[in-house]
Protein backbone atom coordinates (compact mmCIF):
# COMPACT_ATOMS: atom_id res chain seq x y z
CA UNK A 1 0.00 0.00 0.00
CA UNK A 2 1.31 3.45 -0.94
CA UNK A 3 2.60 5.62 1.85
CA UNK A 4 0.74 8.93 2.06
CA UNK A 5 1.87 12.40 3.15
CA UNK A 6 0.20 15.80 3.37
CA UNK A 7 2.43 18.81 2.72
CA UNK A 8 0.98 21.98 4.22
CA UNK A 9 2.43 25.00 2.44
CA UNK A 10 3.13 25.59 -1.25
CA UNK A 11 6.21 27.79 -1.47
CA UNK A 12 9.56 26.54 -2.78
CA UNK A 13 10.12 24.38 0.29
CA UNK A 14 6.73 22.67 0.23
CA UNK A 15 6.73 22.15 -3.54
CA UNK A 16 10.25 20.71 -3.54
CA UNK A 17 9.45 18.28 -0.72
CA UNK A 18 6.23 17.23 -2.42
CA UNK A 19 8.06 16.64 -5.71
CA UNK A 20 10.87 14.62 -4.15
CA UNK A 21 8.54 12.59 -1.94
CA UNK A 22 6.33 11.71 -4.92
CA UNK A 23 9.37 10.60 -6.87
CA UNK A 24 10.22 8.30 -3.95
CA UNK A 25 6.87 6.57 -4.14
CA UNK A 26 4.80 8.58 -1.67
CA UNK A 27 1.20 9.52 -2.37
CA UNK A 28 1.43 13.29 -1.86
CA UNK A 29 -1.24 15.94 -1.32
CA UNK A 30 -0.13 19.57 -1.03
CA UNK A 31 -2.38 22.22 0.55
CA UNK A 32 -2.04 25.97 0.05
CA UNK A 33 -4.71 28.59 -0.74
CA UNK A 34 -2.24 30.45 -2.98
CA UNK A 35 0.39 28.02 -4.26
CA UNK A 36 3.68 29.58 -5.32
CA UNK A 37 3.19 32.91 -3.58
CA UNK A 38 4.40 34.35 -0.29
CA UNK A 39 8.07 34.89 0.51
CA UNK A 40 9.13 32.57 -2.33
CA UNK A 41 7.50 34.85 -4.93
CA UNK A 42 9.18 38.00 -3.61
CA UNK A 43 12.70 36.56 -3.23
CA UNK A 44 15.85 37.64 -5.05
CA UNK A 45 17.07 34.12 -5.79
CA UNK A 46 20.66 34.44 -4.51
CA UNK A 47 22.47 31.24 -3.56
CA UNK A 48 25.24 32.85 -1.52
CA UNK A 49 26.16 30.97 1.67
CA UNK A 50 29.91 31.57 1.32
CA UNK A 51 30.09 35.33 0.89
CA UNK A 52 27.49 35.74 3.65
CA UNK A 53 29.52 33.61 6.04
CA UNK A 54 30.79 35.00 9.33
CA UNK A 55 33.03 33.59 12.10
CA UNK A 56 30.98 31.69 14.66
CA UNK A 57 28.24 30.73 12.20
CA UNK A 58 29.73 27.37 11.25
CA UNK A 59 26.37 25.59 11.25
CA UNK A 60 24.79 28.18 8.94
CA UNK A 61 27.73 27.87 6.53
CA UNK A 62 27.70 24.07 6.64
CA UNK A 63 23.99 23.82 5.87
CA UNK A 64 24.13 26.48 3.16
CA UNK A 65 27.17 24.91 1.53
CA UNK A 66 25.55 21.49 1.54
CA UNK A 67 22.57 22.94 -0.31
CA UNK A 68 24.69 24.99 -2.73
CA UNK A 69 26.54 21.80 -3.69
CA UNK A 70 23.19 20.18 -4.54
CA UNK A 71 21.89 23.07 -6.61
CA UNK A 72 23.50 22.34 -10.02
CA UNK A 73 21.98 18.85 -10.26
CA UNK A 74 18.72 19.91 -8.59
CA UNK A 75 18.36 22.82 -11.01
CA UNK A 76 19.20 20.76 -14.09
CA UNK A 77 16.50 18.23 -13.19
CA UNK A 78 13.93 21.00 -12.88
CA UNK A 79 15.07 22.68 -16.09
CA UNK A 80 14.76 19.40 -17.97
CA UNK A 81 11.37 18.61 -16.47
CA UNK A 82 9.83 22.04 -16.99
CA UNK A 83 11.67 23.28 -20.07
CA UNK A 84 12.95 26.51 -18.49
CA UNK A 85 16.31 28.18 -17.80
CA UNK A 86 16.52 28.78 -14.06
CA UNK A 87 20.05 30.05 -13.48
CA UNK A 88 20.68 33.78 -13.94
CA UNK A 89 24.18 34.06 -12.46
CA UNK A 90 27.11 31.69 -11.96
CA UNK A 91 29.15 33.69 -9.46
CA UNK A 92 28.79 36.51 -6.96
CA UNK A 93 30.85 39.60 -6.20
CA UNK A 94 30.59 41.33 -2.83
CA UNK A 95 32.06 44.84 -2.80
CA UNK A 96 33.25 47.17 -0.05
CA UNK A 97 32.67 50.92 -0.25
CA UNK A 98 34.66 51.87 2.86
CA UNK A 99 37.56 50.64 4.95
CA UNK A 100 35.46 48.89 7.58
CA UNK A 101 33.59 46.88 4.95
CA UNK A 102 36.88 46.00 3.26
CA UNK A 103 38.17 44.56 6.53
CA UNK A 104 34.97 42.56 6.87
CA UNK A 105 35.49 41.06 3.41
CA UNK A 106 39.03 40.01 4.36
CA UNK A 107 37.67 38.44 7.55
CA UNK A 108 35.05 36.49 5.59
CA UNK A 109 37.57 35.30 3.01
CA UNK A 110 39.98 34.09 5.69
CA UNK A 111 37.29 32.35 7.75
CA UNK A 112 35.52 30.70 4.82
CA UNK A 113 38.90 29.60 3.47
CA UNK A 114 39.63 27.92 6.82
CA UNK A 115 36.37 25.98 6.37
CA UNK A 116 37.67 24.60 3.07
CA UNK A 117 35.83 26.88 0.63
CA UNK A 118 37.53 29.35 -1.70
CA UNK A 119 36.80 33.06 -1.96
CA UNK A 120 39.01 35.48 -3.89
CA UNK A 121 39.90 39.00 -2.77
CA UNK A 122 40.02 41.48 -5.67
CA UNK A 123 41.54 44.95 -5.58
CA UNK A 124 39.81 48.03 -7.00
CA UNK A 125 41.25 47.60 -10.49
CA UNK A 126 40.33 43.91 -10.61
CA UNK A 127 36.76 44.70 -9.59
CA UNK A 128 36.47 47.38 -12.28
CA UNK A 129 37.88 45.02 -14.90
CA UNK A 130 35.33 42.37 -13.95
CA UNK A 131 32.30 44.66 -13.62
CA UNK A 132 33.01 48.09 -15.18
CA UNK A 133 29.49 49.37 -14.51
CA UNK A 134 30.09 49.42 -10.74
CA UNK A 135 30.63 52.69 -8.91
CA UNK A 136 34.09 54.22 -8.54
CA UNK A 137 33.70 54.19 -4.77
CA UNK A 138 34.30 50.44 -4.64
CA UNK A 139 37.50 49.70 -2.71
CA UNK A 140 37.66 45.93 -2.61
CA UNK A 141 35.80 42.88 -3.89
CA UNK A 142 35.14 39.33 -2.74
CA UNK A 143 34.53 36.92 -5.61
CA UNK A 144 32.72 33.62 -5.03
CA UNK A 145 32.97 31.64 -8.27
CA UNK A 146 30.73 28.84 -6.96
CA UNK A 147 27.78 30.96 -5.85
CA UNK A 148 24.77 30.94 -8.16
CA UNK A 149 21.47 32.76 -8.58
CA UNK A 150 18.14 31.54 -9.92
CA UNK A 151 14.95 33.18 -11.14
CA UNK A 152 12.72 32.43 -8.16
CA UNK A 153 9.48 32.82 -10.10
CA UNK A 154 10.54 30.42 -12.83
CA UNK A 155 11.68 28.10 -10.03
CA UNK A 156 8.20 28.11 -8.51
CA UNK A 157 6.64 27.34 -11.88
CA UNK A 158 9.14 24.55 -12.55
CA UNK A 159 8.60 22.96 -9.14
CA UNK A 160 4.84 23.05 -9.56
CA UNK A 161 5.08 21.49 -13.03
CA UNK A 162 7.46 18.75 -11.90
CA UNK A 163 5.44 18.04 -8.76
CA UNK A 164 2.23 17.57 -10.75
CA UNK A 165 4.05 15.40 -13.29
CA UNK A 166 5.30 13.23 -10.42
CA UNK A 167 1.73 12.71 -9.20
CA UNK A 168 1.35 15.35 -6.48
CA UNK A 169 -2.24 16.47 -5.90
CA UNK A 170 -2.45 20.24 -5.39
CA UNK A 171 -5.36 21.52 -3.31
CA UNK A 172 -5.87 25.28 -3.18
CA UNK A 173 -7.20 25.40 0.35
CA UNK A 174 -5.86 26.51 3.71
CA UNK A 175 -5.34 23.97 6.48
CA UNK A 176 -6.46 25.34 9.83
CA UNK A 177 -5.70 22.22 11.88
CA UNK A 178 -3.55 19.17 11.25
CA UNK A 179 -6.18 16.99 12.95
CA UNK A 180 -8.29 16.89 9.80
CA UNK A 181 -5.56 15.39 7.64
CA UNK A 182 -5.86 11.64 7.23
CA UNK A 183 -2.49 10.79 5.67
CA UNK A 184 0.19 8.63 7.25
CA UNK A 185 2.56 11.59 7.60
CA UNK A 186 2.31 15.40 7.59
CA UNK A 187 4.95 17.97 6.68
CA UNK A 188 4.44 21.56 7.84
CA UNK A 189 6.07 23.99 5.39
CA UNK A 190 3.80 26.97 5.94
CA UNK A 191 6.36 29.72 6.60
CA UNK A 192 5.10 32.34 9.04
CA UNK A 193 1.81 30.41 9.43
CA UNK A 194 3.62 27.35 10.78
CA UNK A 195 3.29 28.24 14.51
CA UNK A 196 -0.50 28.33 14.11
CA UNK A 197 -0.37 24.70 12.95
CA UNK A 198 2.21 23.51 15.49
CA UNK A 199 2.26 25.85 18.51
CA UNK A 200 5.69 26.57 19.95
CA UNK A 201 7.60 26.82 16.70
CA UNK A 202 9.85 29.90 17.11
CA UNK A 203 9.09 31.45 13.71
CA UNK A 204 8.33 35.15 13.30
CA UNK A 205 7.67 37.33 10.23
CA UNK A 206 10.37 39.75 9.09
CA UNK A 207 9.35 42.11 6.29
CA UNK A 208 11.51 42.54 3.22
CA UNK A 209 10.92 44.94 0.32
CA UNK A 210 12.36 44.34 -3.14
CA UNK A 211 12.40 46.05 -6.54
CA UNK A 212 12.30 44.56 -10.01
CA UNK A 213 13.87 46.68 -12.73
CA UNK A 214 13.50 46.09 -16.45
CA UNK A 215 16.15 47.01 -19.00
CA UNK A 216 15.26 49.60 -21.62
CA UNK A 217 16.88 50.03 -25.05
CA UNK A 218 20.39 51.43 -24.76
CA UNK A 219 20.77 51.15 -20.98
CA UNK A 220 24.05 50.18 -19.33
CA UNK A 221 24.12 46.36 -19.25
CA UNK A 222 23.32 44.60 -16.02
CA UNK A 223 26.20 43.00 -14.11
CA UNK A 224 27.20 39.55 -15.26
CA UNK A 225 26.94 38.15 -11.75
CA UNK A 226 25.19 38.86 -8.46
CA UNK A 227 26.53 42.03 -6.81
CA UNK A 228 26.31 42.48 -3.06
CA UNK A 229 27.47 45.25 -0.78
CA UNK A 230 26.80 47.26 2.34
CA UNK A 231 25.70 50.89 1.92
CA UNK A 232 25.46 53.04 5.06
CA UNK A 233 25.24 49.81 7.06
CA UNK A 234 22.38 48.45 4.96
CA UNK A 235 22.92 45.22 2.99
CA UNK A 236 22.08 45.61 -0.70
CA UNK A 237 22.19 43.32 -3.70
CA UNK A 238 21.69 43.36 -7.46
CA UNK A 239 20.69 40.03 -9.02
CA UNK A 240 20.65 39.78 -12.82
CA UNK A 241 17.56 38.56 -14.63
CA UNK A 242 16.94 37.83 -18.29
CA UNK A 243 15.07 41.13 -18.63
CA UNK A 244 16.78 43.30 -16.01
CA UNK A 245 17.82 43.37 -12.36
CA UNK A 246 16.31 42.51 -8.98
CA UNK A 247 17.26 44.98 -6.23
CA UNK A 248 16.94 44.09 -2.57
CA UNK A 249 16.28 44.05 0.21
CA UNK A 250 15.06 45.91 3.24
CA UNK A 251 14.49 44.17 6.56
CA UNK A 252 11.96 45.26 9.18
CA UNK A 253 10.47 43.70 12.30
CA UNK A 254 6.95 44.90 11.50
CA UNK A 255 4.52 42.08 12.18
CA UNK A 256 2.40 41.04 9.22
CA UNK A 257 2.74 44.33 7.31
CA UNK A 258 3.37 43.72 3.59
CA UNK A 259 2.91 47.28 2.31
CA UNK A 260 5.77 48.78 0.33
CA UNK A 261 6.90 52.09 1.85
CA UNK A 262 8.31 55.21 0.23
CA UNK A 263 11.30 55.05 2.58
CA UNK A 264 11.99 51.45 1.63
CA UNK A 265 11.95 52.18 -2.10
CA UNK A 266 14.07 55.32 -1.58
CA UNK A 267 16.74 53.41 0.35
CA UNK A 268 16.83 50.53 -2.14
CA UNK A 269 17.27 52.88 -5.10
CA UNK A 270 19.91 54.97 -3.32
CA UNK A 271 21.87 51.88 -2.28
CA UNK A 272 21.59 50.36 -5.75
CA UNK A 273 22.93 53.60 -7.28
CA UNK A 274 25.90 53.51 -4.90
CA UNK A 275 26.74 50.06 -6.26
CA UNK A 276 25.81 50.75 -9.92
CA UNK A 277 25.37 54.45 -10.76
CA UNK A 278 23.60 53.75 -14.07
CA UNK A 279 20.76 51.88 -12.36
CA UNK A 280 18.56 54.97 -12.81
CA UNK A 281 18.35 54.23 -16.54
CA UNK A 282 16.19 51.17 -15.88
CA UNK A 283 12.40 50.94 -15.72
CA UNK A 284 11.00 50.50 -12.22
CA UNK A 285 8.72 47.61 -13.10
CA UNK A 286 7.60 46.30 -9.71
CA UNK A 287 7.83 46.98 -6.00
CA UNK A 288 6.83 44.24 -3.60
CA UNK A 289 7.20 43.09 -0.02
CA UNK A 290 7.16 39.67 1.60
CA UNK A 291 7.39 38.18 5.06
CA UNK A 292 10.44 36.02 5.71
CA UNK A 293 9.90 33.25 8.28
CA UNK A 294 12.79 33.86 10.69
CA UNK A 295 14.04 31.88 13.69
CA UNK A 296 16.10 33.21 16.63
CA UNK A 297 19.39 31.69 15.39
CA UNK A 298 18.99 32.12 11.60
CA UNK A 299 18.84 28.36 11.05
CA UNK A 300 15.64 26.75 9.77
CA UNK A 301 13.57 24.15 11.58
CA UNK A 302 13.90 20.81 9.80
CA UNK A 303 12.94 17.83 11.90
CA UNK A 304 10.37 15.54 13.38
CA UNK A 305 8.16 17.01 16.12
CA UNK A 306 5.94 13.93 16.57
CA UNK A 307 5.63 10.42 15.22
CA UNK A 308 3.44 11.77 12.44
CA UNK A 309 4.54 15.39 11.91
CA UNK A 310 7.71 16.78 10.37
CA UNK A 311 8.39 20.50 10.13
CA UNK A 312 10.44 22.26 7.44
CA UNK A 313 10.07 25.98 8.03
CA UNK A 314 11.80 29.09 9.33
CA UNK A 315 14.23 29.49 6.43
CA UNK A 316 14.37 33.28 6.73
CA UNK A 317 16.34 34.93 3.93
CA UNK A 318 17.66 31.60 2.65
CA UNK A 319 14.61 29.67 1.51
CA UNK A 320 15.69 29.49 -2.14
CA UNK A 321 19.26 28.53 -1.23
CA UNK A 322 18.19 25.82 1.22
CA UNK A 323 15.53 24.24 -1.00
CA UNK A 324 17.51 21.16 -2.18
CA UNK A 325 19.01 20.22 1.19
CA UNK A 326 15.66 20.75 2.93
CA UNK A 327 13.90 18.48 0.44
CA UNK A 328 16.52 15.76 0.88
CA UNK A 329 16.48 16.07 4.68
CA UNK A 330 12.69 15.99 4.91
CA UNK A 331 12.26 12.98 2.63
CA UNK A 332 14.93 11.20 4.67
CA UNK A 333 12.94 11.92 7.86
CA UNK A 334 9.76 10.62 6.26
CA UNK A 335 11.56 7.39 5.46
CA UNK A 336 12.98 6.92 8.94
CA UNK A 337 16.52 8.22 8.54
CA UNK A 338 18.31 11.54 8.93
CA UNK A 339 20.53 13.73 6.77
CA UNK A 340 23.67 14.52 8.74
CA UNK A 341 24.16 17.90 7.02
CA UNK A 342 20.83 19.11 8.46
CA UNK A 343 21.52 18.09 12.06
CA UNK A 344 21.95 21.70 13.24
CA UNK A 345 18.43 22.52 11.99
CA UNK A 346 16.72 20.02 14.31
CA UNK A 347 13.87 21.89 16.06
CA UNK A 348 14.69 20.07 19.31
CA UNK A 349 17.36 22.73 19.89
CA UNK A 350 14.49 24.90 21.12
CA UNK A 351 13.02 23.50 24.32
CA UNK A 352 9.48 24.81 23.75
CA UNK A 353 9.02 22.79 20.54
CA UNK A 354 7.07 19.88 22.02
CA UNK A 355 7.15 16.40 20.54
Amino acid sequence: MARSVSVVGGGVIGLSIAWRAARNGWSVTLYDPSIGSGASWVAGGMLAPLSEGWPGEESVLELGSASLDRWPEFGKELEAGAGVDLFTSESSLTVALDGADAEDLRTIAEWVGAQGRDLQILNRAEVRALEPMLGRGVRLGLLAVDELAVDNRLLLQALQRCAVDAGVELIGEAVRSLDGLGTDQIVVTAGIASPALWPGLPVRPVKGEILRLRARPGVTPAPGRTIRGSVHGRPAYLVPRADGIVVGATQYESGNDTQVTVAGVRDLIADAEALMPAIGEYELRETSAGLRPMTPDNLPLIGRVSDRVVVATGHGRNGILLTPVTADATVALLEGSALVEAKAADPERFEKVAR
